[in-house]
């Protein structure tokens, strides 16, 4: 089955090009099957890069998923039109009113700060703390990871003392967890970021479990309650480029950036980047929505109306 989005979303041509299978709302409408419904908390200031990037990640899956995007009120990206925003973007308010099966809350360029100190940051705080009631599972990736650590577990975050960029090696433990079902002994992953988490800490509480860990990046992926809460790292949805964008983007800023490990062959910026993550994303992407979304929700949760908080 599809994922199911807006008929008009630019990035929807992009998908149909590289043959994934994007089914429009007219279409979906004649289905009788019950569909996934999911969240994305688009934080990312290149919300259609990530839009493009997400959708590819959750296309992997025999089951049909209707997206919605979600953008915040208490702060308006300034790198997204407003058009684009107003057009396919819904606000908390007009979400909250339902329940869902699944929601991603993605990475911000904020981790230098606070947690306190973003912007939106009670706003996001209101809407993880509807989301224990009000969704089945939530994944968090990268800075959305350390701010849910943070939020429901009291795990801060460290700055690094440098940026943390490329694709790294990571080991796969707790095997029998079905998150990391075929998974290899070992995988790759893309991390662009400058700050880390306490692993004791995570280690340490017994809600936590650590499935995915690296010598170099800390834990990767963690199991909360059992599913209810995911954190994810690092950034599994990366396209092959990502990376290299953003080592140009620093370097034009006059950041004397490091060259992503492990992603130029030879180290040499000037070659086509390897893209060796791939498999590993789409099936972290695919278990989640099998296993701890479609598998964990009841048939009509989708149609009771959300606990007004």
């Amino acid at each position: 089955m599809p994922i199911r989005i807006d008929n008009d979303l630019p990035v929807k041509q992009i998908l149909e090009e590289e043959n994934i299978f994007v089914m429009d709302e007219n279409r979906a409408t004649t289905q009788d099957i019950r569909p996934i419904d999911i969240l994305i908390l688009n934080l990312m200031p290149l919300k259609e890069d990530t839009e493009l990037q997400l959708l590819r990640s959750l296309s992997n899956t025999p089951l049909q998923v209707n997206i919605t995007f979600v953008r915040t009120l208490s702060y308006e990206s300034k790198h997204t039109s407003r058009e684009h925003l107003e057009r396919f973007y819904s606000n908390f308010r007009e979400v909250r009113k339902r329940k869902w099966d699944g929601m991603i809350i993605t990475g911000a360029p904020v981790e230098k700060m606070k947690f306190e100190e973003v912007e939106y940051w009670e706003e996001l705080r209101k809407i993880m703390d509807w989301a224990a009631d009000n969704v089945t599972s939530t994944l968090h990736i990268c800075w959305g990871a350390q701010a849910g650590l943070y939020y429901h577990y009291g795990i801060d975050k460290y700055e690094l003392p440098k940026k943390l960029s490329g694709v790294y090696e990571h080991r796969t433990m707790h095997k029998s967890q079905e998150l990391v079902r075929g998974f290899d002994d070992t995988f790759l992953a893309p991390h662009s970021r400058y700050t880390g988490i306490d692993a004791v800490a995570v280690r340490n509480n017994p809600d936590l479990v650590i499935l995915a860990d690296s010598i170099i990046c800390g834990p990767y992926i963690i199991l909360g309650e059992g599913g209810k809460n995911i954190f994810v790292t690092g950034h599994p949805e990366y396209d092959a480029l990502t990376l290299d964008q953003e080592y140009h983007r620093d370097l034009g800023k006059g950041l004397d950036p490091d060259i992503p490990v492990n992603y130029y062959p030879d180290d040499d910026p000037t070659r086509e980047p390897i893209k060796s993550w791939r498999c590993h994303a789409n099936t972290l992407y695919t278990n989640w929505l099998n296993y701890y979304v479609y598998q964990s929700t009841p048939y009509d949760w989708t149609r009771r109306v959300a606990e007004d908080k």
